[in-house]
């Protein structure tokens, strides 16, 4: 699905989404990412069986204020004691179908907030 994208020109949008793949500026990925208003790479877990606690960990090197986890088409929650290290950190966490992720995503970014969003490549 094609989404529209704001005046945000110098941050990091997600422009489409799809089964298995999304575009950020209208460049393809697909596979397992972490995405910021400035930088997008890879993530670990190819799959959400895969999700260890130090997944989740490693995000808060990126200082979020928020983490947004894309779940496909459907919502699906972590056990709480992979997320731990946010919920430490006091680091909200929001659950979402990929759609819904890339439109709070576009929206938070767009308001200058420090918001991550992870997404898995299955």
């Amino acid at each position: 699905m094609k989404l529209h994208h704001t005046s945000a020109d110098h941050l990091n949008q997600f422009t489409t989404y799809g089964d298995g793949f999304v575009k950020i500026n209208g460049v393809d990925y697909r596979g397992s990412v972490i995405v910021t208003q400035t930088e997008v790479r890879e993530w670990r877990p190819a799959r959400f069986e895969d999700l260890t606690e130090a997944d989740f960990a490693c995000l808060l090197e990126l200082k979020p204020e928020m983490v947004l986890f894309g779940t496909g088409k459907g919502i699906r929650f972590p056990h709480p004691k992979l997320t731990r290290a946010l919920a430490e950190a006091h680091v909200g966490l929001d659950m979402m179908d990929t759609g819904a992720m890339c439109r709070t995503f576009n929206i938070l970014t767009a308001e200058e907030r420090r918001v991550v969003a992870v997404l898995l490549g299955e």
